[in-house]
């Protein structure tokens, strides 16, 4: 491979690349602000400004191509002279805004005028105002006055969510962005020009003054919104999700995450309807019971059923550990009549990154058990069963049947028995006879698995009640098999639940079929050993990016 040097050290480089992919490549850092290694190289911002021995003037490192046998300087006094010069003149009109700002403490304008600076302006005039919260689309603001130009945001509009909607206009220390005439910043993943903003000129609306990114936790996670799975940070302060960013993982979603996700897939997690506890109902109207109470009832009830009486439906929004031994307890009552809900819809796919199933788990539901055995009811059957009324009693777990079939609400009712897992009061807890509140996927470890057949984990990034009192008894050694930072979590949970896995495992006890699993991770370690699609994995393997499985996937999910 072609060698070249940078700062006395010899890196070796890719036949193509630029000088700053080089020296990423190799650990070394070249200051930037326009650059940015998914989009098109525009040389805005001159930050990257670099000698290069042999060559009369100072280069800029985005865009000049690596040679061999190059040598490079990126502290040499000339260089660091002009940055500093660089950096002088993008802050000449930048406003004191950083006590205000919400870019504040990840701000590279902030970081790079302590480091790359000199800590001083030369400029006494007063500073050029541009117009500041200016509503771009429904979920992005822009202060004009913060803009260095960098062009990041035209240039994912360009590029990536191939909707040009932004440009610049006017010249010199006037140039501003704006929409084109007639036009919105509102494609479908327009909140990640505030990700790529490397200064507070561009934020997110929903997330606006609401904390500080030092005050919060950033916890590693899968987003829910549809079965691509994208990698993302749970950002968390007070037990309260106040936001959502998409992680890099260049085999899922590279940086990038929709608006749907990134503003829909978190709020319902400290909503009013939350299911705070085990709730029975006692003439007529659900009451908060105890654990054991409710754990007593359900088994009381369900061994009123024959086999062929009970339906069950799993869930493609809970874990494979979930679902797993969902089906293993569905089985245990001899019941072959399970089957999951499919939630689709074709206009919401589009060929970046949203797909038509919308929900993370689909796939994995349905290898881990959540099908029909032989002669066994799948959902058409369930469904038609419960209006004939020769199923009468129907156990579901995290999801909604009344929403996604409006025509069975009037035939719940007449049920001898409804048991529903769910994290919120919905339309199908209206007639339930016993509600379990379960964990929401910010609360609880576990595994999905995407449409690519790509087993990823879950961790928690808010604490239960549960939570709070495993927390209380454990050394920090302990904790740490729970995969996320306890030490930052603010104890004192709102929320009573539990993860659907603990629920069927302690409702399982109490029928006799002692099932012992103190873990999520035990969970999946008996899956990896029974079902060989998940065979030679576990959480280590899956890791933060996450393992291939042996599923045969499909990018259609097929209604039963």
């Amino acid at each position: 491979m072609p060698k070249l040097v940078i700062d006395g050290k010899e890196i070796e480089f890719k036949q193509g690349q630029t000088i700053i992919q080089a020296a990423k490549d190799n650990g070394i850092t070249i200051p930037h602000f326009c650059w940015h290694e998914s989009l098109s190289v525009s040389g805005n911002c001159r930050v990257c400004l670099v000698e290069i021995e042999k060559m009369p003037k100072l280069a800029i490192a985005c865009s000049t191509t690596a040679a061999d046998g190059m040598v490079v300087h990126t502290a040499s006094e000339k260089a660091l002279g002009a940055r500093n010069a660089v950096m002088e003149f993008l802050l000449i009109n930048h406003p004191l805004d950083c006590p205000i700002c919400d870019e504040a403490g990840e701000c590279k304008l902030q970081d790079y005028a302590y480091s790359h600076s000199v800590g001083e302006s030369r400029f006494v005039e007063e500073k050029n105002h541009k117009d500041k919260r200016v509503p771009l689309g429904p979920y992005v603001m822009f202060d004009g006055d913060r803009c260095i130009s960098c062009s990041r945001c035209i240039r994912f509009c360009d590029e990536i969510a191939k909707d040009p909607e932004l440009t610049f206009v006017k010249r010199g220390d006037r140039v501003t962005i704006v929409t084109f005439p007639g036009e919105e910043l509102d494609n479908p993943y327009s909140l990640n020009v505030t990700d790529i903003c490397p200064v507070g000129a561009l934020t997110n609306r929903d997330f606006r003054f609401k904390a500080r990114v030092w005050d919060m936790s950033a916890n590693k996670t899968i987003c829910q919104g549809c079965s691509r799975g994208c990698n993302i940070e749970l950002w968390v302060r007070n037990n309260q999700v106040l936001r959502i960013t998409p992680r890099l993982n260049e085999e899922v979603n590279s940086f990038w995450m929709c608006d749907h996700g990134r503003i829909n897939t978190f709020k319902f997690i400290n909503a009013e309807d939350r299911v705070d506890g085990p709730q029975l109902r006692k003439e007529g109207a659900l009451a908060k019971v105890e654990w054991e109470e409710a754990y007593n009832f359900a088994a009381s009830e369900l061994k009123k059923f024959s086999k062929n009486e009970i339906a069950f439906i799993g869930s493609p929004f809970a874990t494979l550990e979930d679902n797993y031994l969902f089906a293993k307890f569905a089985s245990s009552l001899g019941s072959k009549n399970i089957d999951f809900i499919r939630h689709t819809d074709s206009s919401f796919e589009d060929d970046i990154l949203r797909k038509e199933d919308l929900t993370p788990n689909s796939l994995g539901a349905e290898a881990v058990g959540i099908k029909p055995g032989k002669d066994g009811l799948n959902l058409e059957g369930i469904i038609k069963g419960i209006k004939e009324k020769k199923i009468k009693a129907l156990y579901l777990i995290e999801d909604d049947i009344v929403a996604a079939y409006p025509e069975l609400e009037e035939y719940l009712a007449n049920l001898d028995l409804l048991i529903v897992h769910a994290t919120n009061f919905n339309k199908t807890t209206n007639y339930a006879d016993v509600i379990f509140p379960a964990a929401t996927y910010a609360e609880k470890n576990g595994t999905v698995v995407n449409f690519q057949g790509r087993v990823q984990r879950l961790k928690p990034a808010v604490s239960t009640v549960e939570t709070d009192r495993a927390i209380d008894g454990m050394s920090m050694s302990r904790l740490d098999k729970f995969g996320t930072q306890y030490d930052k979590w603010a104890q004192g949970a709102k929320y009573d639940a539990k993860s659907t896995w603990k629920i069927i495992a302690a409702l399982s006890n109490v029928l006799g079929n002692k099932v012992k699993f103190n873990l999520a991770e035990e969970v999946f370690n008996e899956i990896s050993k029974s079902i060989n699609s998940f065979s030679g994995l576990d959480y280590d393997v899956i890791g933060e990016l996450g393992a291939k499985s042996k599923l045969q996937t499909s990018e259609k999910i097929v209604n039963a």
